[in-house]
Parts: structure tokens; sequence; C-alpha cells
């Protein structure tokens, strides 16, 4: 018996020591190996230049985050057309000067933004295991209000859209694009009751259906939180392209196996990366980022390196979009 007990003290210290490890790679160096994801779509007119767009999501900042802020400041050498940020970028109540700095070198480049409730409601303390045991619930309406009023105008002084439940319609580098966002639905803020008189009356006063000279409007979907509903929802009101954020790929990854959990009702194979929604026998591609950071209070990612994602939309091959 003493031998065996020895075989699996031995077999027990080796897992705890590539458990710590494991763990010690997640909070020390993956949550800060800083990548972007590169992708191309096509879905333009054959007469419309290409259209870099940058997603941002899940910042969750914090003032003393000073390696993701520099990285993120570095990401204008992409030279991006357009930003797309799909909301939680603050992390802490103090965040707000530390995100006008790292977003100050995009100003006067176009973008839109919808919320994630972390922009409202600041992070509070929990169980980081927790969130592996699946969808967490939406925490109360207490806790540490955000500055979200200045965080919006700060958004809208660097010259970008809001779309938490809006829509806006542009005509930039040949194309003409149609902007529709939801607010985060992973709070119940996504008034999907009001997208169809919003959607209306968008095409309505832009008037493009009546322009026979112009190229096809493109719809863009924008949200945080890619709940079915929110998915399904946009491709009803005619979404070519759809971006979120919420999930942070995962957060902890098996290698081989994928996401563990996708904080909501995603299928996990589409809780990162560029795929396509399909509802009602239409179709939109979906990018859904693995986000840039985490809360304050679970500051680890394993096998799921924090992104942002540099989307090139350019013409359809086929002469349509």
């Amino acid at each position: 018996m003493g031998a065996a007990n020895r075989v699996i003290g031995g077999a027990l210290a080796t897992v705890g020591a590539a458990a710590l490890g494991a763990l010690a790679w997640g909070t020390v160096v993956e949550r800060n190996r800083f990548t972007v994801r590169r992708e191309v779509v096509q879905l333009l007119d054959p007469s419309a230049r290409p259209i870099t767009v940058l997603h941002l999501a899940d910042l969750h900042l914090a003032p003393w985050q000073r390696t993701k802020i520099d990285w993120v400041r570095e990401l204008a050498v992409l030279e991006p057309d357009f930003i797309v940020n799909t909301g939680d970028t603050l992390g802490h109540t103090d965040a707000l000067d530390a995100v006008a700095y790292a977003l100050e070198p995009f100003r006067g480049i176009p973008g839109v933004f919808v919320h994630g409730s972390n922009d409202y409601i600041g992070p509070e303390a929990k169980n980081p295991f927790a969130y592996l045991a699946g969808e967490s619930r939406p925490g109360r309406d207490g806790g540490n209000r955000l500055d979200t009023a200045g965080l919006e105008e700060l958004y809208r002084d660097l010259g970008w859209y809001d779309l938490n439940n809006a829509a806006r319609a542009i005509e930039f580098r040949g194309s003409r694009l149609e902007l529709v966002g939801t607010g985060d639905a992973h709070r119940g803020w996504d008034r999907l009751d009001l997208l169809p008189g919003i959607v209306d009356d968008l095409r309505e006063n832009v008037g493009w259906e009546d322009d026979r000279v112009g190229p096809a409007p493109v719809t863009i979907g924008v949200t945080h939180a890619p709940y079915q509903r929110v998915l399904n929802s946009l491709v009803n009101h005619g979404a070519d392209m759809i971006f979120a954020g919420h999930t942070h790929g995962g957060q902890v990854r098996v290698p081989g196996y994928g996401a563990l959990v996708a904080n909501c009702d995603i299928p996990l194979d589409q809780a990162n990366g560029l795929s396509t929604w399909h509802h009602a026998g239409r179709m939109a591609h979906l990018n859904v980022s693995a986000g840039l950071g985490t809360s304050i209070y679970a500051p680890v990612r394993f096998a799921c390196p924090p992104e942002a994602v540099l989307v090139t939309l350019t013409a359809d091959d086929f002469g349509y979009s």
C-alpha cells in the first residue's frame, strides 16, 4: 500500500503543479498576450472601396492597466477606416481618463458604439470559478454606478454614433451603410420590440430604396451580447454583418475542445470568431470578439488570448450583396 500511496500522491502532486502552472500562465501571461485577428468579408457593392473595420470589445479597463492601454493606442497604426465598439469598455469607477487616453489616437475616425452592462455598473467581487458554471445571472441594479454619460460624451467627441436601440445611415467610401444596434441583452435592455419602428423610420427618412442609381445599402448589426433572439431579430431586419462581444471567447478554453461557456445562449462553437448566422431563410456574417479584458475580479484567460479584430469589408465577387 505504501508504494501505491506514493504513486497516487505523486500523480496528485503532478496534477496540482500543472493546475498551478496553468493558473499562473492565465493570470500573468495570457491575459496580457494581446493579438489582432484579421478577417475578410465580401459583402460590398462592386463599385465600393474596401472598408477596414476595427472591432473593439470588452476592454474592462482599469486605470492601472498600462500594458493594455498602450497596446490599444498602438492599434492606430492599422489605420482603420471605421470603429465598432461593442461595449463593456469600463472596468473600474475611475477608468474614464484611462479610456480617453487609450482611444485618443482614433479621434476623427468614424465609428459606432453600444454599451454592455459594465458601462453602467462597476464590477463586484465574486467567485471567479462561478463563471465556468454557465450563463451568469444579471446582477442587481445597485453596485458602483459608472460615468456612462462621460463615456458617451467621450465617444461623441471621437466622432462615434450611439447605436443603443438605435439606427443610423451613412454613405462611406462608396457604400451606403445602415447601422442598427441594440442595448445589452444580458440585462434585458435590448428593446427588440422597438427595432421594427427604428429600422422602418431610418429607411423611410434616408430614401435609399427610392434611389435606383446608388449602390444597394449594406446593413450592419451591432450588439453587446449575442443572444439568439437578438441575432435572429437583426437578421430579420436585413443585417448582412453582425458584430458582438460579451463572451470573452469563453475566457477559458480547452485546447482541442473550445469554450466551456459563452455567458449567453449562443452555440459554444460560435462564442469567438467569424461565422454565419442563419434564421428564417436569411443569413448574416457574424463576428464575435473574444475581447481585450476580463473583470478585475477574474483576471485569467486560458487558450483564449485577448484580441482586437480587423475586419476588411470588400466587394462581393458575384456582383451583389
